[in-house]
């Protein structure tokens, strides 16, 4: 099978996706990996060095790779007894498959010159991260409306729906961080949480560690006092009840700092986590979220961990059926192929109760519509 590389100034395109099931599918399509050698991996042959690192594909897999040059060192091809050395450059060419991602189209809020505000669905990361390239906000807004470059001012959890701002250059961009770091930007969440929140605004301040591994946050209380330092980030998060029918209720979320799943495990310490929030429920509900390959955790993994894309080409495919090889051309030598979805991702997922509903900064106001989940009727 021949392959044609292209380089990164090949944007995303229409036909790059497939709609299949509820789901926004990325066809297959060819990828560079680029990483140097770390200082444990000198000495290692080139096989070992992939079967030991990166366990998501079989050792014959790597022979294979290495003798047909899929995997190369410095540009070259090598036989797979070349022992690799410390600063050496190495490529692995692969078949990449994208998680799918639900068929929600990225609406366009507000268009400026130098601003755009957009409706981000859930189950869509806003940038290429991970396994995650084309089935991005970035990527959608690519391919779908030409707008090209984007830079996102802020962070959305990829299962959190909602407002989502991006710079249409790098000078305003950097005028939304300086605002940010300095303070002068508030933001509104709001979220569906289990039981009856209390109707007395809450404020909890509370540091919160990020196990990047497991993907999840904790809280930590206590101080460094004792003489162990305390590892979680300083945090704080303003909570206020707009509604409660009972079994669930609506509350307004301003988090004053933002780390990373900062509401969603704040409000697990309150009592009342997000009520579809599979990582911050029970021990139970966690534990079943985890076979196969959580979804927050699909957005920080792939198939090459520490590797680096820099290439990538489209293929020729067909329209196919999900995990169906008819009329669609697969790759001998993947370890994805016949099916459209990577192995390891169970696919059954659905968005947060967890929605960013509103920017406010010096002089400008962003807002976005309320999902349809924040009725308590």
């Amino acid at each position: 099978m021949e392959i044609v590389w292209q380089t990164p100034a090949n944007p995303p395109e229409r036909q790059d996706y497939i709609f299949s099931n509820g789901r926004r599918h990325v066809r297959p399509y060819y990828f560079e990996f680029i990483s140097h050698v770390k200082k444990r991996w000198a000495g290692k042959t080139i096989v070992d060095l992939f079967a030991e690192e990166f366990k998501g594909r079989p050792y014959d897999y790597y022979v294979s790779a290495v003798k047909s040059g899929r995997i190369q060192v410095d540009g070259q091809i090598v036989s797979v007894s070349y022992i690799v050395q410390s600063s050496q450059k190495i490529s692995h060419f692969l078949h990449r498959h994208e998680p799918p991602v639900l068929a929600r189209d990225v609406s366009i809020l507000q268009k400026e010159p130098d601003v755009l505000t957009v409706y981000k669905p859930a189950s869509v990361p806003v940038h290429p991260c991970g396994q995650y390239r084309k089935n991005t906000v970035v990527g959608i807004l690519q391919a779908e409306h030409g707008l090209f470059p984007l830079f996102p001012v802020h962070r959305l959890d990829r299962l959190v729906s909602g407002l989502l701002i991006l710079a249409r250059t790098a000078a305003k961009a950097d005028v939304f961080r300086q605002q940010i770091e300095a303070g002068r930007v508030h933001k509104q969440y709001i979220a569906k949480v289990i039981g009856v929140f209390p109707e007395e605004e809450q404020v909890v301040n509370v540091n919160v560690n990020y196990n990047a591994r497991e993907g999840r946050s904790s809280v930590e209380e206590g101080d460094s006092f004792g003489g162990t330092a305390l590892k979680g980030k300083v945090a704080s998060t303003k909570f206020t009840r707009i509604g409660t029918n009972g079994t669930h209720s609506i509350v307004l979320c301003e988090p004053i700092t933002g780390r990373t799943h900062q509401i969603r495990v704040h409000l697990q310490y309150t009592g009342h986590p997000v009520a579809n929030d599979v990582l911050y429920l029970s021990k139970t509900v966690v534990d079943r979220s985890t076979e196969g390959t959580t979804a927050d955790r699909a957005a920080a993994v792939n198939s090459d961990h520490s590797l680096t894309s820099v290439f990538s080409c489209t293929a020729d495919f067909d329209e196919y059926e999900e995990n169906s090889c008819e009329g669609f051309s697969i790759d001998p030598m993947c370890t994805n192929c016949p099916n459209l979805t990577p192995k390891g991702y169970g696919g059954h997922e659905e968005g947060l109760w967890l929605h960013c509903l509103k920017y406010l900064g010096p002089g400008w106001i962003y807002e976005c519509p309320h999902p349809s989940w924040a009725s308590l009727s």
